[in-house]
């Protein structure tokens, strides 16, 4: 973490003790808060250490992930993120002559933003910001929160009217720019994870800059089975259910959008999909969390959806029609991301999991649907979560959570290591 050292020496206090804490140029007089006394400084320093996992985090980001080159504006936003990591972002974009653009953001205040928004202000704010985005040419966004439930008392009808309205921002950018996003470690997501916060900050900065190269030579394989695959059949406990991916294609994912990475994703065809699913890791949407949630579905819709708050989890899934179709199939290998801790960035790249989205698809792996939702819920399958299989076509790929054929057994956690 970044270190910053104060160091003042006071001429005279009373009682003779110096009081820390003050920021003052030498010679200038500062007010004691106890006594109201005005202290003359002598003597001011103030030195800053920048982390230098930092820099490295912020060139992989603009070098590799983003790839920016001379000229391209790229708008970087970072969400309760230290301030030493947003300079060193803006450094980073300056080198590779990029120019810069920052936002810096607070969930706090982004609560209050949607808690009482309605049209004319949602509005508002997607004709200011989609002005901006269609400027750009790349997208960094850091997101750290203190409470990951900040939002979790505003209104479902508000939030749900909020996406809506700004979805057409999240389109351009998703679409039209080269972007990527990631989390920033902090106690909150210390505590998910059941780490201290110091073996947690250590775990994020090796899975985030981990060789991203090499995993995605051994993706390879697994994204070329993935687009000339038709039928896919997910098999667990509680699990069965079936549906097409034929024509869709299927997209890796390594290190250039999210990074923690480590995923290959497709999409069913939008009515293919017929049966149950069960998740067995909780989920966390607009601030709030659900457990157990299980999936019918028929004909692509889901038809039937139960959890620990289902009242809460069908309100979600009637936000608009595309809401009860899905959006995303995706595999997860990330070597280093073993549990869960209810961070969809982390949790979607589980060794051995799956997840499967309601909502809005995305335009490389297009199958047409539509909505202001895209929620990613994620099945592990490793034999300590209960198990599981994914079948392509009719041949075993994946069991327990290990791949099985020879050109894919790469991507098994010894491999990618």
């Amino acid at each position: 973490m970044p270190v910053s050292i104060i160091r003042i020496t006071l001429d005279h206090t009373p009682g003779g003790k110096a009081m820390p804490g003050f920021s003052a140029k030498a010679g200038q007089s500062v007010q004691n808060p106890l006594d109201k006394a005005f202290v003359p400084i002598t003597f001011f320093e103030k030195i800053y250490m920048t982390d230098p996992r930092y820099t490295k985090l912020a060139n992989l980001l603009v070098q590799y992930s983003t790839a920016l080159k001379k000229g391209e504006k790229v708008l970087i936003e970072v969400f309760d993120v230290p301030d030493e990591f947003g300079v060193e972002l803006m450094r980073a974009a300056r080198r590779a002559g990029a120019i810069p653009l920052i936002e810096v953001r607070h969930s706090r205040v982004s609560r209050e933003i949607v808690r009482e928004t309605n049209e004319e202000h949602a509005a508002l704010v997607r004709e200011i910001e989609l002005s901006r985005m269609k400027k750009m040419q790349a997208y960094i966004a850091v997101r750290g929160s203190a409470n990951a439930n900040e939002s979790s008392d505003v209104d479902s009808k508000r939030m749900a009217l909020y996406s809506k309205v700004l979805r057409p921002v999240l389109n351009y950018r998703v679409d039209k720019t080269k972007w990527v996003v990631l989390r920033w470690p902090s106690p909150s997501m210390a505590q998910a994870a059941g780490m201290s916060t110091e073996a947690f900050e250590n775990f994020y900065f090796d899975v985030c800059t981990m060789d991203y190269n090499k995993m995605a030579k051994a993706m390879g394989p697994l994204e070329k089975r993935m687009r000339k695959a038709d039928r896919v059949h997910l098999k667990g406990p509680g699990t069965d259910l079936t549906f097409s991916i034929k024509g869709i294609g299927a997209k890796m994912c390594k290190g250039d959008r999210n990074i923690p990475d480590g995923e290959v994703f497709s999409c069913p065809v939008k009515t293919s999909v017929n049966g149950t699913i069960q998740f067995n890791t909780p989920t966390l949407y607009a601030g709030t969390r659900f457990e157990n949630v299980r999936l019918e579905f028929n004909d692509g819709k889901v038809v039937n959806a139960a959890s620990n708050n289902t009242k809460k989890l069908n309100e979600i899934l009637d936000t608009d029609p595309g809401a009860r179709y899905v959006g995303e199939f995706s595999l997860g290998f990330n070597p280093y991301i073993m549990d869960p801790m209810t961070d969809i960035l982390f949790d979607e790249k589980i060794a051995g999991s799956l997840h499967f989205t309601p909502g809005q698809a995305y335009e490389d792996c297009d199958n047409g649907n539509r909505s202001a939702v895209h929620w990613d819920m994620v099945l592990i399958q490793r034999p300590e979560w209960g198990g599981g299989e994914v079948w392509f076509d009719g041949e075993l790929i994946r069991k327990d959570g290990r791949f099985l054929p020879k050109d894919l057994k790469p991507l098994n956690p010894e491999n990618l290591k």
